[in-house]
């Protein structure tokens, strides 16, 4: 099968290194970042002495997986190295999360402090999840139209604080009356909630799943498969990947990546094919 990766201007030579998901030189923006080599948190990923100094992509990888809520694991990895506390991980095409991000969408709040006790750097998304009523409230009206920005993985603020409720019990009745009023503050606002995208069908959604093929290369691919909450995602071939979220007649948005859209070709009632566009390049891959 003929390579089908194309940029805006002009060919793109040899495999699609950043789009599969492979490793990608890893860049500093005031956390540690790294770009995925497998689509499992927590996966043991190859480890490279040209790598070093930076520190390994399987460690970053791990404590952001276990800040979704494996306290045990992230205590292990950042007593070792407290600046994992800081660490960030690219989920592909720049779906960028932190570990305090991570623990902050989940609703663990046990291990967001801990992680901030050790150097992890709070945002707007933490306060909201802590319920810090008067932080988040400021934060907004200093920089108006803040709450419509959105989290990893496109989750938005008003889901951060409804995620705080995840542990009220462990909370105290100042705190979580101050993280009720957050939500009934940020609901007022109308636009703390993302975007609302089309609902699928369960017929809709099996007319898309299977595999598609760019090139001859045994990872030049992907696969279109059902998360754990029953929405449409996009992997490397035979991997899981990140929701889609239709935006048009058989066009989505990918999460946490407003650049990148995805869309599939039909012919004769079905789908052959899909087509990746981002502002470097357009992917077409076939399906098998």
């Amino acid at each position: 099968m003929a390579n089908q990766l194309m940029t805006r201007r002009s060919l793109i030579k040899g495999s699609l290194i950043g789009i599969a998901g492979t490793s990608l030189s890893s860049f500093a923006l005031g956390n540690l970042v790294a770009s995925p080599t497998s689509a499992a948190p927590g996966s043991m990923l190859s480890s490279s002495i040209d790598n070093y100094p930076a520190l390994a992509y399987e460690q970053i990888n791990q404590v952001v997986g276990a800040s979704h809520g494996n306290f045990d694991r992230v205590k292990e990895l950042v007593s070792k190295r407290p600046e994992l506390a800081r660490a960030s991980w690219d989920w592909r095409f720049g779906d960028f999360e932190s570990a305090l991000g991570a623990a902050s969408h989940v609703g663990r709040r046990d291990i967001a402090m801990y992680l901030m006790s050790n150097g992890a750097r709070p945002n707007i998304f933490t306060y909201a999840m802590m319920g810090a009523y008067d932080a988040v409230r400021s934060m907004i009206e200093f920089s108006p139209g803040i709450q419509r920005n959105l989290g990893p993985h496109g989750i938005s603020l008003l889901r951060h604080a409804k995620a705080g409720l995840r542990m009220e019990d462990t909370m105290s009745k100042e705190n979580l009356a101050n993280l009720k009023m957050l939500i009934t503050y940020l609901e007022s606002l109308g636009d703390a909630n993302g975007d609302q995208y089309e609902d699928l069908t369960e017929e809709e959604k099996k007319m898309y799943l299977g595999n598609y093929r760019y090139g001859e290369g045994e990872s030049e691919g992907f696969s279109i498969k059902l998360n754990s909450f029953n929405i449409i995602s996009l992997g490397p071939l035979g991997s899981s990947g990140g929701a889609l979220y239709k935006i048009g007649e058989n066009k989505f948005f990918h999460n946490g990546t407003p650049s990148t859209t995805v869309s599939f070709q039909i012919e004769k009632d079905q789908i052959r094919s899909l087509t990746i566009t981002d502002p470097d390049r357009v992917v077409i891959a076939k399906r098998l």
